[in-house]
């Protein structure tokens, strides 16, 4: 359904002479240039960054007045209530700074909203719940930038509020351009904030918490390192910069976990004593911890984090991997509905989708929203009842800024936020019809915007790759947001032969002549019967492709796995 544009990186470089430099081949060096790192500094920190490479927290805006204010609540035993977030950010958020906290000897508690009964982030009732507790001080974790009415409250109860987040600060347009509105903490820590002069903006809501625990810590613990580099994957964080050393860092660490909750998940999930990579993080383990705030509560995922008995740890664990099924089964029936609404309806053409699905479980949306997106290449949004009205979530192309889109008709919704590819909104029943009225007539996406561009490292032919070529990849990973796994590109290849394997035949493997006379074996994963309608039509295609070695009975080969075809 998705119109694709291969496009080959043509970024120059002396690409043998940073070859000789780093000891590393030259495609290896294109690669990196790709990813637009030059300078043997730049590249040397690419390929070899060290935790103490990471940025200085107290160039963080704010930082300075929290820890002050939190060293200050603790010495005379003022009680702190944490309040995070139900997704994986926020659970991870939550557990560094609940843990450091305690750490330190505070009386500190922690509070993670609900995602149906109280939605994101700081609420009135939260709130007064925290000075019917005896609250002292409020800190917030992947959320509080935009809670200006609740900050308020908080001040007028008597409460102390410190706010850390990473999210954009709301705003507002005027006649003199953007005017921001901060939240009226006593001290508000997040990047995206104006004044801040973090050198690097991308940072998540966990690395924010890891921030300030170093600041009041010194040193953090390494399971910290752990949370932040796991919410970081999970987030969707660019992994560039810091980010890319503190994941590498913390995969490695993830490997031997002194987390018994995080140990307990790994191996639940058939991943112990393996080398973790950020799909596994993204993808496996990842889903697991978000599924208890989407289908229950995700206090349970941070029970799992806190706890200290394996068996527990261990049985709590089932527990996430069993809902995380159950959350699967529930958003592929979601997309089926989805796409027969579509198709039902005729909306494939509009320029942004928007999706009414009553009976969606809400907490979904985004998840479906995200698989009608890459489906047909547009932006999404998936709509469903909730208790207020109707609630639900988007998932955007590149050229598409959702958040910016959103604020130009937040008079419909009674609550929204977001960034450039993902938002979530909130209104009454009777706004759906004008949001989507409004959303269509004012998108001013060209047709060339629905194309998705393939983006090609090298047209590499695959005589070119050999062992030691795909070993020196493993040099430029984690791969993921912000550093894509490298993409090869080989055409005119003349199909032999094909085998269709795996037990709901979707493994093809398809023997191949390129132009140059040589024979070699892809492997493509999914639908197969397009793929080879298309041989048969065209007589030949071009791939772009992704090699890696393939271990089986002890014997390794290169496997050459397609990912596009034309």
């Amino acid at each position: 359904m998705r119109r694709e544009k291969w496009v080959v990186a043509a970024k120059k470089a002396d690409f043998d002479k940073i070859g000789e430099r780093f000891g590393i081949d030259p495609v290896v060096a294109r690669i990196i240039r790709n990813r637009d790192i030059e300078g043997d500094e730049e590249i040397e920190r690419y390929l070899y960054g060290t935790l103490s490479q990471l940025h200085d927290p107290r160039s963080l805006y704010g930082m300075d007045t929290a820890v002050e204010i939190l060293k200050d609540k603790i010495t005379h035993h003022k009680k702190i209530r944490v309040i995070g977030d139900y997704d994986v950010d926020g659970i991870m958020s939550s557990y560094i700074l609940i843990k450091g906290l305690r750490l330190l000897g505070a009386d500190a508690d922690v509070v993670i909203p609900h995602r149906i009964q109280d939605g994101y982030g700081l609420n009135d009732d939260l709130i007064e719940k925290a000075d019917q507790d005896g609250v002292d001080t409020i800190l917030t974790c992947d959320n509080g930038i935009a809670a200006y009415s609740q900050v308020e409250l908080a001040n007028r109860m008597g409460m102390t509020v410190v706010v850390t987040d990473h999210h954009e600060v709301p705003y507002e347009e005027g006649p003199d351009g953007r005017t921001y509105i901060l939240p009226p903490a006593v001290a508000v820590v997040d990047p995206k904030q104006p004044a801040c002069s973090y050198p690097f903006k991308g940072i998540c809501g966990a690395v924010v918490a890891l921030k300030l625990m170093q600041e009041l810590l010194g040193k953090v613990p390494e399971d910290f390192m752990e949370a932040a580099a796991f919410a970081t994957v999970c987030d969707v964080m660019e992994l560039v910069d810091e980010n890319r050393i503190l994941v590498k860092y913390g995969l490695k660490a993830m490997e031997h976990s002194h987390n018994i909750g995080l140990a307990a998940l790994i191996e639940v999930c058939d991943l112990r004593d393996k080398p973790l990579s950020a799909y596994h993080v993204g993808f496996i383990l990842g889903p697991c911890m978000n599924a208890t705030g989407r289908l229950d509560t995700a206090k349970r995922a941070l029970k799992l984090l806190l706890s200290e008995n394996r068996a527990e740890a261990v049985s709590i664990a089932t527990e996430l991997k069993n809902l995380n099924e159950s959350r699967k089964e529930m958003t592929s029936d979601g997309v089926e509905q989805a796409v027969r609404l579509i198709e039902e309806k005729g909306l494939a053409d509009r320029k942004v989708l928007v999706l009414y699905l009553p009976d969606c479980h809400e907490s979904l949306a985004g998840i479906i929203a995200g698989r009608i997106r890459e489906m047909y290449g547009r932006p999404v949004f998936v709509l469903t009842d909730s208790e207020d009205g109707i609630k639900g979530s988007g998932r955007s192309i590149e050229a598409y800024s959702m958040y910016e889109e959103l604020s130009k008709c937040k008079d419909l919704f009674t609550r929204y936020g977001g960034h450039r590819m993902a938002a979530g909104v909130s209104m009454p029943a009777g706004n759906l019809e004008e949001f989507a009225r409004r959303m269509e007539e004012e998108c001013h996406l060209a047709p060339e915007d629905y194309v998705e561009k393939v983006r090609i490292d090298v047209a590499m032919p695959f005589s070119y790759v050999n062992e030691e070529l795909i070993r020196q990849f493993s040099l430029l990973e984690p791969f993921g947001n912000g550093n894509p796994k490298p993409l090869f590109a080989q055409k005119n290849l003349e199909l032999d032969s094909v085998r269709i394997l795996g037990k709901n035949q979707n493994v093809g493997k398809y023997r191949v002549t390129d132009e140059y006379g040589g024979h070699y074996e892809l492997t493509f994963f999914g639908d197969q019967t397009e793929l080879q309608q298309a041989w048969e039509q065209k007589g030949a295609l071009s791939v772009t492709y992704y090699p890696q070695i393939n271990v089986y009975r002890g014997r390794s080969e290169i496997q050459f796995v397609i990912q596009n075809y034309q």
